[in-house]
């Protein structure tokens, strides 16, 4: 139970530090602050996996800081792929597209994303967790446990409402396909219109100010 309650909060430490990072860095971009993200929270789950992925496996090779590289850009540019593909085919939208990055496959990843999972995985190794194991196995058994179970009530509340609000992006795109023949562009402009109006789906219309709503398939 201590191991799986160290491994929740690391999980949920790192998605929190995966949304800062990259909220940091498209604000720099885009100049302004973007709340990055599926999620209404400050986290990105996908980074929490990627860094309990990292620290299972790659551990055992911390005296070979090469092959962590080579692995954890393998390893995360596989989760971003499969990530992509199966939000895509779920809600009919691609969330994000680096078919303008060059070195990229299907416009899922590229590669510098993939350069940049490797040099993470040597802060999240070397850096990062040994600062984090120590200070999560300071905390008491019972308050750990009551942390957790709050932190975990909180994620799947969260996990619930913002998947429904995703899902309203693909049922009032589907709505729109029906009626008009526009095509994928003027579709996610109207979708963004219309769903513009509330502050949660705001958010994660924000959040992915890029996103297209793909075309119905011809049968």
């Amino acid at each position: 139970m201590q191991i799986f309650l160290t491994y929740f909060l690391l999980f949920i430490i790192y998605s929190f530090l995966g949304w800062l990072t990259e909220s940091i860095f498209c604000a720099f971009i885009d100049k302004k602050f973007i709340n990055r993200g599926f999620l209404i929270g400050p986290y990105c789950p996908i980074y929490g996996v990627g860094a309990i992925i990292m620290t299972l496996y790659l551990t055992q090779y911390k005296d070979n800081a090469i092959t962590i590289f080579l692995l954890a850009s393998i390893l995360c540019s596989i989760l971003e792929y499969i990530t992509s593909y199966i939000m895509e085919k779920i809600f009919k939208t691609r969330w994000w597209d680096y078919s303008n990055h060059k070195f990229n496959l299907n416009g899922r990843i590229c590669l510098s994303n993939t350069l940049s999972f490797g040099l993470l995985s040597l802060v999240v190794i070397y850096i990062t967790n040994p600062i984090l194991f120590n200070l999560i196995n300071i905390i008491p058994k019972l308050p750990m446990l009551i942390i957790s179970i709050i932190i975990f009530l909180i994620f799947i509340t969260d996990i619930s409402l913002s998947f429904n609000i995703i899902y309203k992006i693909k049922k009032t795109a589907d709505s729109i396909k029906t009626i008009r023949k526009d095509n994928t562009e003027e579709i996610s402009k109207k979708v963004r219109k219309i769903l513009n109006t509330k502050i949660f789906q705001r958010r994660i219309i924000n959040a992915f100010p890029k996103f297209k709503i793909l075309p119905r398939r011809k049968k």
